[in-house]
């Protein structure tokens, strides 16, 4: 095991490396001058030739990839180019706020995904499986930003339940703070909730028909003993592995979610860090999305491994 997992962390070496490298090329690939962002509307030459020495962005891209590597290395992510704020500092504050959200709606998935497969599979063929499948449609064709909309309407709006936009910490006021939070959270665990529904609706038809869960029933045991000691310990491994890698993507998604209700994350940071060309900002945040999503492959290929060992080889 101890092989395993040193092979699987030196594999991350070089994904992490050509991530660095891609995130850092795409960045500089794209318009706009940070320094004349930066110089305000003066546009001084003086200060933005001196903005540039300061940043080192009159270095050579190469340059400045090696002195980026080198500040992340020591744990530097360098400082905001437009409010003058350590990078670090930033992801500490927002990274909290997007977890928190994130959590939530893998959890609103788990809940609403994982029964709703179930009973699809064990009510093969019935109304209840069709409005399953009906529902995992729905959720997967669904756009985010106008579910959001709808979502506002509705309980903001309408019904006045719900604040429809705004943050407030955990910390400060727990039912306010889940008040705050639980629409988006909702409007993105909607889509994971259908995927989860399909693969456990899928796994628990492969086990349902296996040969240990036919002996099962032919020592006469009941259906539901059947189901819940036998068919959905094994059908649920691979599903609750793959809920641990959404919640990767969950990072990276809530981008536009956090927009619609103004919720202060990690999507809200990345945007207007491109609209203001604060690319210290952009490439810590994206690398930091990028690991953890990595570290959670990681993860999930541990959990595959302790629960089939022949997958060590």
């Amino acid at each position: 095991m101890l092989n395993f997992l040193g092979q699987r962390i030196l594999q991350l070496i070089p994904t992490l490396f050509f991530v660095s490298l891609l995130i850092f090329s795409l960045q500089h690939l794209l318009p706009g001058d940070p320094a004349l962002v930066m110089a305000g509307e003066e546009r001084d030459p003086a200060v933005i030739e001196q903005i540039r020495q300061q940043y080192k962005l009159d270095q050579p891209i190469p340059i400045q990839y090696a002195y980026w590597v080198k500040g992340v290395l020591s744990g530097d992510l360098g400082e905001s180019l437009r409010i003058k704020v350590p990078v670090l500092k930033l992801i500490a504050q927002k990274l909290p706020v997007t977890m928190q959200v994130a959590s939530m709606a893998i959890v609103i998935a788990f809940l609403i995904g994982i029964p709703a497969g179930i009973i699809s599979a064990v009510k093969k063929g019935t109304a209840w499986d069709y409005g399953a499948n009906l529902f995992a449609l729905w959720g997967i064709s669904t756009p985010n930003f106008w579910l959001g909309i709808m979502l506002i309407f509705l309980f903001s709006v309408e019904l006045g339940w719900l604040p429809a936009s705004g943050y407030v910490p955990l910390s400060e006021n727990w039912r306010a703070s889940l008040a705050s939070t639980i629409m988006p959270a909702f409007v993105l665990g909607n889509a994971i909730a259908a995927v989860l529904m399909r693969h456990t609706r899928n796994a628990m038809l492969q086990v349902l028909e296996s040969d240990y869960v036919r002996t099962a029933r032919a020592k006469g045991l009941s259906e539901r003993s059947v189901i819940l000691k036998h068919a959905m310990r094994n059908a649920l491994t691979p599903v609750i592995t793959l809920g641990a890698l959404e919640l990767g993507t969950l990072l990276s998604g809530a981008v536009l979610t956090e927009q619609i209700f103004s919720i202060p994350g990690f999507g809200k940071l990345i945007v207007d860090a491109v609209f203001n060309r604060d690319y210290a900002v952009v490439q810590g945040v994206v690398l930091t999305t990028a690991t953890i999503y990595i570290t959670l492959n990681l993860i999930a290929d541990i959990a595959y491994v302790l629960v089939n060992p022949r997958l060590r080889a």
